[in-house]
């Protein structure tokens, strides 16, 4: 079996600049810069403000920026605003959108 590392911001937690992480990373605090990861998730009171770069991205709370991410997942408690490059796209109802988006080939 192989150790996948997970970093965590917690909801005290605010960082100013950009954030590399090579496997996963789960915010429920605020984060004002780039986050690039292969597996980026956030929830319901986070509050991003920047790009991201992923493989995989689930949104949960308040996002401003760009994404681009083979796999996006917008949650019901989501607020986004900016574009979306994907190559899929789940949108679950009652999330807040003002977006554009484009399938990657």
């Amino acid at each position: 079996m192989v150790n996948k590392t997970q970093s965590t911001l917690f909801s005290n937690v605010k960082i100013k600049g950009n954030i590399t992480e090579k496997e996963s990373i789960i915010i429920y605090g605020k984060v004002t810069g780039n986050i690039n990861a292969e597996l980026v998730e956030t929830f319901e009171n986070s509050n991003i403000e920047g790009n991201i770069t992923s493989k995989n991205t689930f949104i949960g709370g308040k996002f401003k920026g760009d994404i681009n991410s083979d796999r996006v997942y917008i949650r019901k408690a989501a607020d986004v605003e900016g574009s979306i490059k994907h190559k899929t796209l789940s949108i679950k109802e009652g999330s807040v959108l003002k977006i554009i988006t484009e399938t990657k080939k």
